[in-house]
């Protein structure tokens, strides 16, 4: 599915790209030939200005002078006297046919075309001139030609002379401007094409990413549901095959299973509210260093049972309130607790603490920590902020593990994890302080354990 999107994505880049790229190629080249063509005719319409006035000032027309003519502009005359012939005519006609049947076919085209009673009015002398210059395709040598003829009027003789030239060198000129456009467009076309697949893959990426990680979560959740509900439907099948006084320890078992499967399905649907972008956030205005009493206090008689001290350790000036939402929060902190005490060993301590940084102060950040902070944690660390932390001395966490900490069902020292523990306490923590626009950092404690610190900004 996900090379399909991406061929599909390339080929629309890169071809929407290409269309937009020839068809102003195509525009450039009808500029480019339609000035060609017009600087062409303007500079034969020229040269055939000066030849006309030339021809008024001879009195005799030489085949010298014809021959000169032709091999420096690259023309072919055909001079008539009163619809004679010259003799120049005659030996190159022989000596080229073709050129004097193209000769030919350009006059009869000019007297198809244009009629001798349009020539233009010219003034009493002793003789009149005038010529017309037409583009025309020869039928024989399937080539174009400029072509004019020059009539000049004489007393009772008439001299018309039809001049052609070629557009063989222009046309070879268009040919080559042609395909130098056309291989330059296939290479910038394969570049193209090269250059969408590797910007499609960069911006399909998160999307493979998150594909792959929805992928690794359903299988996760899959086999951690599957656990419970195996001791469930065992526990179930054993009730009906035992006595009374059995069946209270079935059932006791599947109640505690339920509400395993229960937490599960609890946390599974916060993590989905989350990438859902519908993670519900009440921000108020609170008071941390009470939020944070109440807390210890809850977890003061789990901490004893596992012969642990839990510390409270509260900055002793008054702190601004903050705006967040407390349960939310009290959510992050029961979970690193509950973290705390699952990891520390008996006689071991946990402490929890607060303290604020005002957008004054200036923090060096730590070493050997490991942030997960969304895009505005610069903007966090100029503003003013609260820091809650939660630290033990027990065993602590590696520095390859540190970097995993955070994704969904990762657990650390799995053999030691309890079944009450699923791999998502952290992840969902992680998720409700992004969603406060704050940051959650692990690093090593001074005692030898862990320390969790979530930084909180005052304001949003």
């Amino acid at each position: 599915m996900y090379k399909k999107v991406h061929l599909r994505l390339t080929a629309l880049c890169a071809g929407i790209t290409a269309a937009l790229m020839v068809v102003m190629s195509l525009c450039y080249l009808y500029v480019s030939e339609t000035g060609l063509y017009r600087n062409q005719y303007n500079s034969f319409k020229n040269d055939i200005n000066t030849i006309a006035t030339n021809l008024e000032q001879q009195s005799v027309i030489s085949m010298e002078w014809l021959s000169k003519m032709e091999a420096q502009g690259n023309y072919a005359f055909l001079v008539l006297d009163n619809d004679v012939p010259f003799l120049y005519n005659s030996l190159t006609g022989n000596a080229d046919s073709l050129k004097h049947t193209v000769l030919k076919e350009s006059l009869d085209f000019y007297r198809q075309s244009f009629s001798i009673g349009s020539a233009p009015e010219v003034p009493p002398s002793p003789y009149a001139s005038y010529h017309t210059e037409y583009r025309f395709s020869s039928p024989s040598s399937g080539e174009d030609y400029f072509g004019s003829v020059i009539m000049i009027e004489k007393r009772a003789s008439v001299l018309e002379i039809a001049v052609v030239s070629p557009l063989s060198l222009l046309e070879k000129q268009i040919f080559h401007q042609r395909v130098r456009f056309f291989f330059i467009d296939l290479a910038a076309i394969l570049l193209l094409g090269a250059f969408s697949w590797i910007f499609t893959g960069i911006l399909l990426r998160p999307i493979a990413e998150s594909q792959r990680r929805q992928a690794q979560f359903i299988a996760s959740a899959s086999h951690e549901l599957r656990t419970p509900l195996a001791v469930i439907l065992s526990s179930a099948e054993c009730c009906a095959n035992t006595g009374q006084e059995q069946k209270a320890g079935f059932l006791k078992t599947i109640k505690q299973e339920g509400l395993r499967m229960s937490r599960l399905i609890e946390d599974l649907l916060t993590l989905t509210e989350s990438d859902g972008h519908h993670f519900s956030i009440r921000k108020k205005s609170v008071e941390l260093d009470t939020l944070l009493l109440n807390t210890c206090e809850a977890f003061e008689a789990l901490a004893r049972e596992n012969a642990l001290s839990l510390c409270l350790a509260l900055p002793p000036e008054p702190l601004p309130p903050c705006l967040c939402d407390p349960d939310r929060i009290r959510q992050v902190l029961s979970i690193l607790i509950h973290n705390a005490i699952s990891y520390t060993p008996a006689q071991g301590k946990i402490l929890l603490s607060l303290s604020y940084r005002s957008s004054s102060c200036k923090k060096a950040p730590e070493k050997n920590v490991f942030y997960t902070e969304p895009a505005h944690e610069k903007d966090l660390r100029r503003k003013s902020a609260f820091y809650l932390s939660v630290s033990d001395n027990g065993i602590g966490i590696s520095d390859e593990d540190r970097k995993k900490i955070f994704d969904r069902f990762y657990r650390v020292e799995k053999s030691r994890s309890t079944k009450d523990h699923f791999g998502l306490g952290l992840s969902i923590a992680c998720e409700i302080v992004h969603a406060h626009r704050g940051s959650i950092a692990v690093a090593d404690s001074k005692e030898g354990g862990a320390v969790f610190t979530v930084a909180l900004p005052e304001r949003v």
